[in-house]
């Protein structure tokens, strides 16, 4: 493709790059569903609780009804072209959102208008806030028993601290919801059940409706007049608003973070679901209106960045790896320059040229087939050997390392065995499949039982990798309990001597180490110095002495757990002429360090997680013994929408099993949260 087929700056201008952000059960994928369908991007609504949902592709998210990896699709809603991501609800996917924030303009926060703002809506939140991703707000379920429009947005002030203003009102509540206001345009919108909601009409407010909404009305002229003056003077002099005056200071504010436009609806009952796409178009940035991405340049280290427009130096952003068919995906986000099918990038984390050998825009599971992308797009490529999630993609010439995605800790692990030789080898080979996936995966070999460890960051996690094992490869491997990831570190200080002197393959090999080892505070991991002269050493020796300590690190002395937030200082070396030996002194480092860490008073480290609570106050007593009985800290206890809120710190390993103790202490009115906090000793 030539240079002329690049897209035009008007073109970019009406691009919008957003995802779909949510508590589990807060009706993300259908609302997706139904932008999917009024765009014309599917010709039948799918549905969530039919397993039919087209961005639920997985068999085992059309099983359980909840969203697990993010579906990447676009559509067309003139003037914008949209490509959406829908990220999953559920605490154990946590980097599938952390990764589709990290890459997007703009996003959609779904609420429940029965249960309002949820504890993943706030972890999710949050995240957005930590990206600076300017967002709408659509409160959905309206048509639900209990629903309470005006109960999620004082929710969303005290929750999430944001300044929602509300830009439609609905038309009754529960089962008396039948429409939306606009309150921008003073209309009322209906929704055509018959046409599966595709027609809808505005009509003008009457008196009586336009002056029982006049206070929200009012609300949002003083939110726009913050953007606009002019608006506050026109309002007040008895003035129509112009619309699209409204619609530019609307646009204001919400690209500037000062407030969150508010839209309502239901999306299973088709009602208010075009106006939401109407608002990404007019309200959400494109990839003109964010700052550009920032990196560094790899050889000085010196910040920079590119403009957004394909004739500059490309930097694209890997946010994802999926196995296709067996056949390696990279989705990445394209922040400046272009990237060609068939054509060579670097991929500058790895230091290697990749091969871009087909380019596609993906629609969920199906992948339509194009000849270039270009800045501001999302799209995968197939071909590239050595995408990793996180990795940035570049020019050789113009080289960039952009911000790296979070990484996660795993905090749960599970024995698993095939039945087999022949199951073994396929089962490693699949593993390693899920591995490049999956970067909160972990995998070891257990040399003593040959079992495989397979780590993640919670029980339903590894059950479905465990689901996917069986339905994608036919694997069925005997699994053990799910068990806890421990670490290792020491509460005091200690020096320890090691000597290797063995005779292997007729060679001597000699090497004797000192050293000594002191704690860190925690989130320092650990650290290795010398304080030997090292010019006196060979490099060869001082490597090997440093490779014996890392690998020793690896397994500590109580359990064999990995130790962390340690500092190892080698304080002396000893030499035997014709027998010292890289491999003697990588022995001896090791015997060293198992034997200063002993001494060293070890202690055992294990996932604290924060636990967060919502509970009617007449069950807060019963809460409160709960998580005394499963040894947790309570540390703050707080009242958020006629709920108590109970939060605290407990050991991941009393929580097996919590939500169902929890749902049985509260008659099944408790709200649950829980996620990673650090790995600590448990007082």
């Amino acid at each position: 493709m030539s240079k002329s087929n690049a897209p035009s700056a008007k073109v970019l201008g009406n691009l919008r790059n957003i995802g779909i952000i949510a508590h589990i059960d807060a009706g993300k994928t259908t609302l997706s569903e139904r932008i999917l369908y009024y765009s014309g991007k599917i010709h039948r609504i799918g549905e969530v609780h039919e397993g039919t949902a087209t961005m639920d592709y997985m068999p085992e998210e059309q099983e359980r009804g909840i969203t697990i990896t993010s579906a990447v699709t676009s559509c067309r809603w003139d003037p914008c072209m949209v490509n959406i991501i829908d990220t999953p609800g559920h605490v154990d996917f946590t980097i599938e959102v952390e990764r589709s924030l990290r890459v997007l303009d703009g996003a959609v926060g779904v609420f429940c208008g029965v249960s309002g703002v949820e504890p993943q809506s706030e972890t999710v939140w949050r995240q957005s806030e930590s990206y600076s991703v300017p967002k709408l707000a659509f409160v959905n379920k309206m048509d639900r028993l209990g629903a309470n429009f005006e109960g999620v947005l004082d929710s969303m002030v005290r929750k999430l601290r944001s300044n929602p203003v509300a830009i439609q009102y609905p038309d009754g509540e529960g089962q008396e919801f039948s429409g939306v206001f606009d309150l921008v345009t003073m209309e009322r919108l209906e929704f055509d059940q018959s046409t599966n909601g595709i027609e809808y009409s505005r009509r003008a407010m009457t008196e009586e409706e336009a002056d029982r909404l006049s206070v929200w009305r009012e609300k949002l002229i003083e939110a726009a007049a913050e953007e606009d003056e002019e608006i506050l003077d026109l309002y007040l002099s008895g003035e129509d608003v112009p619309v699209d005056r409204m619609h530019a200071a609307l646009r204001k504010g919400t690209l500037f973070r000062r407030f969150v436009p508010v839209l309502v609806g239901s999306a299973l009952k088709n009602i208010g679901v075009q106006p939401v796409l109407d608002a990404i178009c007019r309200y959400l940035p494109s990839p003109f209106d964010v700052p550009p991405a920032i990196g560094v340049d790899p050889v000085t280290h010196a910040k920079k960045h590119f403009e957004v427009a394909p004739k500059e130096p490309l930097s694209a952003l890997v946010f994802k790896v999926a196995m296709d068919s067996g056949r390696k995906l990279a989705m990445m986000r394209i922040y400046s320059g272009r990237i060609d099918a068939g054509g060579t990038v670097y991929n500058v984390t790895q230091d290697q040229d990749e091969r871009v050998a087909r380019l596609f825009r993906l629609h969920a599971g199906r992948k339509e087939k194009i000849d270039s992308a270009f800045a501001g797009d999302m799209v995968a490529a197939a071909g590239m050997k050595f995408a990793r999630t996180g990795d940035t993609l570049c020019d050789r010439q113009s080289p960039i390392i952009l911000e790296q995605i979070a990484n996660y800790k795993p905090v749960i692990s599970l024995a698993i065995e095939p039945r087999n030789t022949e199951e073994g080898e396929k089962l490693d080979e699949v593993l390693e499949k899920y591995l490049l996936e999956d970067p909160t995966l972990d995998l070891k070999h257990d040399e003593d039982t040959g079992q495989i460890i397979l780590s993640g960051m919670g029980e339903l996690h590894l059950e479905v990798i465990l689901e996917r094992l069986r339905r994608e490869y036919r694997l069925e491997p005997r699994a053990g309990r799910p068990q806890v990831v421990y670490q290792e570190t020491i509460a005091g200080k200690a020096s320890g001597r090691g000597e290797f002197n063995r005779e292997l393959g007729e060679v001597m090999h000699f090497g004797a180490v000192e050293l000594s080892v002191e704690p860190l505070e925690r989130g320092k991991e650990r650290t290795i110095s010398f304080e030997v002269d090292t010019e006196a050493w060979p490099a060869a020796w001082l490597e090997a002495v440093e490779d014996g300590i890392a690998d020793a690190l690896q397994s500590g002395v109580i359990r064999g757990y990995p130790v962390q937030n340690v500092r190892v200082r080698v304080l002396g070396m000893e030499r035997r002429d014709g027998e010292s030996s890289p491999v003697g002194y990588r022995m001896a480092s090791a015997m060293a360090l198992k034997e200063a860490l002993a001494q060293a008073d070890p202690k055992l480290m294990e996932p604290i997680m924060w636990v967060e609570i919502g509970v009617p106050e007449e069950f807060v007593g019963d809460v409160v013994g709960l998580l005394g009985s499963k040894g947790a800290k309570i540390e703050n206890m707080i009242d958020r929408a006629g709920l108590k809120v109970v939060q605290g710190l407990a050991p991941l390993g009393k929580l097996f099993g919590f939500s169902t103790d929890l749902r049985s202490a509260t008659q099944g009115r408790a709200g649950f949260m829980m996620k990673f906090s650090r790995f600590d000793v448990l007082e």
